[in-house]
């Protein structure tokens, strides 16, 4: 019974903690939070919802032997869901330092920093040698440009899995409607 009540309340409590956090709009803690990314995103953020997020994690088979890479990790969710509700350890990769203050406050706050981090960078030139699954919500043309990366730095087997975004020619092997009316695709890297 509590068990199902904790998951109920999971992504409310996660999406309150994320978005009530006064990181998230740059005006808590006392260290100074740089402005402005590296370089100019190639796309804007906008946050996947906790019930798009946790379909992810879902299609991918997430568990807590997974090491969850998320490309454009935005406010961080998906990586924090990915640590707390199925104990995987997770990386996000984004250019916005702000939004990587947010990420890192609030894997504090959840007491989850031995299994997450968050790095400043862009996911073009991250080492994702390490995932066993990658979570996208990106564009067709990022996409596009992403795939000879993941063929060739994720093992065989790694998971990758795109909200809404195909890769060009590789043709997904599994695609399910999501919640918010978009398609969550899964592709698995093949032996090489």
């Amino acid at each position: 019974m509590i068990d199902r009540r904790l998951r109920t309340m999971l992504p409310w409590f996660l999406s309150v903690l994320l978005w009530s956090h006064p990181h998230a709009t740059g005006s808590g803690g006392s260290r100074p939070i740089p402005q402005q990314p590296a370089r100019t995103p190639d796309i804007f953020f906008v946050p996947t919802s906790d019930a798009v997020a946790d379909e992810m994690l879902k299609l991918a088979h997430v568990s807590a032997d997974d090491v969850v890479y998320d490309l454009g990790s935005g406010d961080g969710r998906i990586v924090i869901l990915a640590a707390q509700k199925y104990g995987a350890r997770g990386v996000g990769i984004e250019l916005d330092p702000r939004l990587v203050e947010t990420s890192r406050a609030v894997a504090r706050d959840a007491e989850i920093t031995d299994r997450v981090k968050f790095v400043v960078g862009d996911l073009f030139d991250a080492d994702i040698s390490e995932a066993t699954v990658v979570t996208l919500y990106l564009s067709y043309s990022v996409n596009r440009r992403l795939k000879p990366k993941l063929l060739r730095e994720l093992r065989p087997g790694a998971r990758v899995v795109s909200h809404q975004f195909t890769m060009g020619t590789w043709t997904p092997e599994k695609r399910i409607p999501a919640e918010d009316h978009t398609d969550l695709l899964l592709w698995t890297i093949p032996p090489r």
